[in-house]
């Protein structure tokens, strides 16, 4: 038997929050107008990146900057004004009731369909399919039987935001299973950072809310468009028909139907887009596993120069810019999904970086030799390492040494001859690719057979050529840096 609780997203203290000096509180929205709070305080990294997510979309919902003018006088924290434009919308916030409910169906369903545990909520549980044929080896069922109203409220959210493919007609989200989330952190506090990644635009009405209306269905492949609805709705999409039931004050099950929105067409301002190719449909990007690195920066923290528009950057990174030249990071995250399965959620800091035009050249070229001397150390790994995960490892650690590297000469562009910098880069590779290659080769080297011991001194001489720019990989690498190509010949490496 359900009961309704009560629990009104925008009136009530909610939200976990953690403040400068350490100590914890709950708070309304509006309440993120107070200079002491430092960032969400939610026991997982994904419900936290998706409530900065939430309160960025209840400002841009009640009262967004109008410009970049308005957005610099607006700085300063006004919790009064935030409650005075946020208390319409409590109508629409409810998240358990006979009236509308937050990101749920209007109609009730609770009776027509078997109702889920509420873990379905959460991405990295076991789907419906997981379950059937008892794989559900790594994550078990049956973690959460029944939440507390705030955290089922906040994984609702999140699920709605990120939801990645979940059996027939089970819509992913505006921005596909898994998005990742870039938002800008001029590192002050936790209004400065939601206030940060508010787009400009004009104050919505509580109806622009999809789960004000009956559900738009896509029984027959129906898609909603951005002409279909208001800019709001990017930051309160509903993919998901879902109804969350109640009993004894929690959330014990979640009741579920097929065939929700289906967006189309969107550009979502908290994460990068590319294409394919020129004149294709605009995508949105998704994270890898690992770690986010330097490589990984162009098109997302960094501006990646193209001709033909297919890399963006988040909308919110590009305001930054336009806003204010203070310095800011950029906090990259997302679950990193392999179709319907979740395999890491990333969580990084980067730096914001504008350059202009001739610089962002050059940071790209940097890249594109540390991915060929990657490869070529990858290739040098093969009398070691047999294909798969374990070079794909070594590859990655490749990248994680040359980090800091990369940063202090990013510094140099600005001030250094660009020729000095490329050899030095170039240097840079060379040491972290022959350490690591040398700690993985050298121990027991003189206990190996003849024949691997031969391939080993002939991997690290191919090695050691791609440094001199021999190789497929190291004319590549020089080509990218600018750097004169020896003739290709046969030759020992020094």
């Amino acid at each position: 038997m359900s009961t309704f609780l009560s629990l009104n997203l925008i009136t009530d203290a909610w939200i976990p929050v953690r403040r400068k000096d350490g100590s914890r509180a709950l708070i309304a929205p509006w309440q993120v107008a107070d200079d002491s709070l430092a960032f969400p305080d939610w026991p997982r990294p994904d419900l936290n990146i998706a409530c900065l997510e939430l309160l960025a979309g209840l400002v841009f919902l009640a009262d967004p900057p109008r410009d970049s003018d308005d957005w610099r006088a607006r700085q300063q924290p006004d919790p009064e004004r935030l409650r005075e434009r946020l208390m319409p919308f409590a109508p629409a916030f409810e998240l358990m009731g006979d009236g509308p409910r937050f990101m749920q169906d209007l109609e009730p369903m609770e009776c027509e369909v078997k109702p889920s545990t509420p873990d379905m909520l959460f991405i990295d549980s076991a789907g419906g399919q997981t379950l059937r044929n008892n794989a559900d080896i790594m994550v078990r069922r049956g973690r959460y039987l029944g939440l507390e109203p705030p955290i089922a409220a906040m994984a609702l959210y999140t699920l709605q935001a990120h939801a990645p493919a979940g059996g027939r007609g089970n819509r992913t989200s505006m921005r596909g299973g898994g998005p990742m989330v870039t938002l800008v952190d001029p590192g002050v506090g936790l209004w400065q950072l939601v206030w940060a990644n508010v787009p400009d635009g004009k104050p919505a009405s509580p109806e622009a809310l999809p789960w004000m209306s009956p559900t738009r269905l896509s029984t027959n492949g129906e898609q909603v468009f951005p002409v279909d609805a208001d800019p709001a709705e990017t930051f309160f999409s509903q993919p998901r028909r879902l109804r969350l039931i109640a009993e004894n004050g929690r959330i014990t099950g979640v009741a579920q139907k097929p065939f929700g929105a289906n967006y189309a067409g969107w550009e979502h301002p908290l994460t990068p887009h590319y294409r394919v190719k020129a004149g294709s449909e605009l995508l949105p990007r998704h994270p890898r596993p690992g770690s986010f690195g330097y490589r990984n920066w162009l098109g997302v923290t960094a501006r990646q120069k193209t001709t033909d528009d297919t890399a963006r950057r988040a909308k919110v990174i590009d305001l930054w810019g336009q806003r204010t030249q203070a310095f800011a990071e950029v906090i990259v995250a997302g679950w990193a999904m392999d179709n319907m399965k979740p395999r890491d959620f990333t969580f990084s800091r980067a730096p914001l970086i504008n350059l202009p035009d001739e610089l962002v050249e050059r940071m790209e070229a940097m890249v594109v030799a540390a991915e060929s001397i990657a490869l070529a150390l990858r290739g040098a790994i093969q009398p070691l390492f047999a294909e798969g995960e374990a070079r794909e490892a070594f590859r990655e650690a490749f990248f994680i040494q040359t980090q800091a590297p990369f940063e202090s000469r990013l510094t140099s562009l600005k001030s250094s001859p660009w020729e000095e910098v490329a050899r030095e880069w170039l240097a840079d590779l060379r040491a972290a690719a022959l350490e690591l290659f040398e700690a993985e080769a050298l121990p027991g080297l003189a206990e190996r057979d003849v024949k691997e011991q031969a391939e080993i001194v002939r991997a690290r001489r191919n090695l050691t050529a791609a440094f001199q720019g021999y190789g497929k990989e190291g004319r590549e690498a020089f080509k990218a840096l600018g750097l004169p190509v020896p003739e290709q010949k046969k030759r020992k490496a020094a």
